[in-house]
């Protein structure tokens, strides 16, 4: 047999031992460590017992080598392939922004030290099972709950998925790991409060009075942002849409409305982008003229603080833009606002009227689909005008709370069979 040439395959030697029978070890031909860049080789095993096994052994790293299955050797951390893989990650800024504060909070401090060739699925599972019962600083003091747990799995997923495709591990032990089962989420959702259409009509009255407070007047934020609560509530329009909503997007003559942009928060900053939510980049939705008469208040209202702002109004087209109320002598208005304040204004309007303190200002978007299903509109006119991605999803997600639908059917179901009469 031709002599290999070096560095082209290792060849069984046979290792002394001292007290006890001689073994046999084999080497890997050399060969690039994809993980660092550099050629080289390393020992298979020097416990073989004959040279047979360990010539075998040397086949079997070739075979597993070819089909890319063998494990990178490298000192690589996990926390370090995580910084990798979200650095080169393509997605939009405010997905990227929680990946990491996942990463960030819930997986670096407890296995980012692990090296990502031993990263197993129990690893994994240890995991899960820290976050769900461990107190979490940034969840209040409570264990993360079961949906943020399966999104910490599937960001792992996904992160491990793309290092076997590099062939810096030879599987995915996220495939095998135990992370929270929809069932366990489904049955940890929060039920979260609406109102119905008296509660809404009050609600809607209360917006548009004064709040009474010292320094109360016209420019208040109390009256300033009554034209965006009564569009969110009315039009069942995300917080980001509303404020994303330009002018040249109202179609005044046809009571369309198309939600092209969105306002949203990446990390500690916000900004105005296109809407991509479920790939729907042209939603329009149709509404009633008196929400167009609230529209066009608010524009004259905006053209009234444009003249007097002068060189300080920076106009980006926004309907619900950033307003000249206690604007900094170097702030500039016209631009989009930061949703964190425009919430802080929404928990001081909630505390005023009266709401539960866990209505949040997406509760608007719940008792507007709520009440629309209730009263019998159709779920895929519903559907379409919230931008859900089905009425099967409407349906699933609210239907539970049509009592009065499922009374009047259970009614409808005794009567045609007659059932009131052996009773």
């Amino acid at each position: 047999m031709a002599k290999r040439g070096n560095g082209l395959g290792g060849t069984p030697v046979e290792i002394p031992r001292k007290g006890r029978p001689n073994t046999w070890g084999v080497r890997t031909p050399q060969h690039l460590n994809k993980a660092t860049g550099k050629n080289e080789r390393y020992w298979i095993g020097r416990e073989y017992r004959t040279k047979t096994e360990a010539a075998k052994a040397l086949r079997q790293w070739h075979t597993d080598h070819d089909a890319g299955t063998v494990a990178v050797r490298s000192d690589m951390t996990l926390g370090g392939w995580l910084d990798k893989w979200l650095g080169t990650h393509r997605k939009e800024g405010t997905t990227l922004a929680g990946y990491e504060s996942k990463i960030r909070l819930h997986i670096k401090p407890h296995i980012g030290a692990v090296k990502l060739n031993e990263v197993t699925d129990d690893t994994l599972d240890d995991l899960y099972r820290l976050l769900e019962t461990a107190p979490c600083p940034t969840n209040a003091g409570k264990p993360l709950g079961k949906k943020s747990v399966r999104h910490v799995h599937n960001i792992l997923s996904g992160a491990l998925g793309a290092a076997v495709i590099k062939k810096l591990i030879p599987s995915n032990p996220a495939k095998t790991a135990n992370p929270p089962t929809q069932r366990e989420i489904k049955g940890q959702e929060q039920k979260y409060p609406t109102l119905d259409d008296a509660d809404t009509a009050r609600f809607l009255a209360a917006v548009w009075e004064p709040c009474g407070n010292s320094k109360c007047g016209p420019s208040h934020h109390c009256l300033r942002d009554a034209p965006l609560w009564t569009f969110i509530a009315v039009t069942g329009c995300r917080r980001s849409e509303a404020l994303g909503l330009r002018w040249e997007d109202v179609h005044w003559d046809s009571g369309a409305i198309d939600l092209q942009w969105v306002v949203v928060e990446e990390g500690n900053t916000f900004r105005h982008r296109p809407l991509t939510k479920d790939g729907d980049d042209a939603a329009s939705i149709y509404v009633d003229q008196a929400v167009m008469s609230v529209l066009k208040r608010q524009r004259e209202r905006q053209q009234e603080e444009r003249a007097g702002l002068g060189p300080a109004w920076n106009d980006h087209d926004l309907v619900f833009a950033r307003d000249g109320f206690k604007l900094f002598k170097t702030g500039r208005a016209g631009g989009p606002q930061d949703p964190e304040k425009v919430s802080a204004r929404w928990r001081t309007l909630r505390n005023r009227l009266g709401l539960p303190e866990d209505f949040r200002i997406h509760d608007l978007r719940h008792s507007h689909v709520t009440n629309a299903l209730e009263a019998g509109e159709n779920p895929v006119e519903v559907s379409a005008n919230v931008r859900h991605h089905s009425p099967g999803y409407t349906m699933a997600r609210y239907g539970h709370s049509r009592k009065d639908g499922a009374r009047k059917l259970a009614a409808s179901n005794a009567s045609r069979v007659g059932l009131s009469a052996l009773v």
